[in-house]
């Protein structure tokens, strides 16, 4: 067998082994895209910086949404207040 091809078939045995490690774990754009948006509009018009505006617009995005979703899950957590009916002044009948 030439080494030529024991070669591309240890590549590719190799290859095939550590796909599953180099696999990313998947996107979490939520706020990423609306944020970058926005940024590249304003990048653009701040002295035709879109790309940099659009960076700094999906970092902030993504923070705020990650703000977003710990203040939602605080209230969640946090249980409202349960509504007790106050007592009545008491009338004394004795009439003093």
């Amino acid at each position: 067998m030439k080494s030529s091809k024991v070669f591309a078939s240890v590549a590719v045995a190799l290859s095939l082994a550590v796909a599953p490690v180099l696999m990313s774990a998947p996107a979490q754009a939520v706020g990423c895209l609306s944020g970058g948006a926005a940024g590249a509009v304003a990048g653009h018009y701040a002295h035709h910086h879109a790309v940099l505006g659009a960076i700094g617009g999906c970092i902030a995005g993504h923070h705020m949404h990650k703000v977003q979703m710990q203040n939602r899950a605080r209230a969640k957590a946090t249980p409202s207040p349960t509504m007790t009916p106050e007592p009545t002044p008491s009338t004394n009948s004795s009439g003093t």
